[in-house]
């Protein structure tokens, strides 16, 4: 668990530096970006490491129905995060796309997962995506972009239910079935 535990320390500080200490990172110039993009990955590894040795404590059984909920919010992710990059009209409908799909995501997750490894890996990203939200809110104005056309949403529905199944296969693979039954 102090694995996981690192990790998470790791991946929230390195993301929320350049909120809480704007001042210090822009100091470090471009070597800090390398710097931050190193603690991430590190953080990230330990993470996975972490979660994955960590001891099954059981915390609460969630009821079976949660797998379809789970499997709702997981697809709303992927498309909220791929809204971060389409080019059509949904572009601007949302101001931190990739930070609400974290949200979804960690949501979903623990919806599914009862156990204290889930909750503490799920539960720390979804405190820290909604507390990115609140610091970049805070720290910088929106310009809102300009809607696409409409053919590029088109191909981010069709780029979800791709990335949908691809997750599922993964999923499927580390030996975790994301269906019913």
């Amino acid at each position: 668990m102090p694995f996981l535990v690192f990790g998470l320390l790791l991946w929230v500080g390195a993301h929320v530096f350049k909120r809480l200490s704007p001042k210090r990172r822009a100091d470090l110039g471009k070597s800090g970006r390398g710097l931050v993009a190193i603690l991430i990955l590190a953080g990230l590894v330990m993470i996975i490491l972490g979660y994955r040795a960590a001891p099954f404590i059981d915390v609460w059984t969630p009821p079976g129905f949660f797998v379809h909920i789970n499997n709702l919010l997981m697809l709303a992710a992927v498309f909220a995060f791929g809204m971060g990059a389409t080019t059509g009209r949904l572009r601007g409908k949302m101001r931190h796309p990739q930070l609400t799909a974290v949200s979804i995501w960690a949501v979903a997750h623990l919806l599914v997962n009862g156990d204290f490894a889930s909750i503490l890996l799920f539960g720390t990203m979804l405190i820290w995506a909604i507390s990115e939200i609140v610091l970049i809110n805070r720290a910088e104005p929106w310009q809102r972009p300009e809607p696409g056309p409409a053919k590029k949403d088109i191909v981010l529905v069709v780029i979800t239910l791709v990335m949908f199944a691809v997750i599922t296969a993964i999923h499927t693979w580390l030996g975790v079935w994301p269906f019913p039954g």
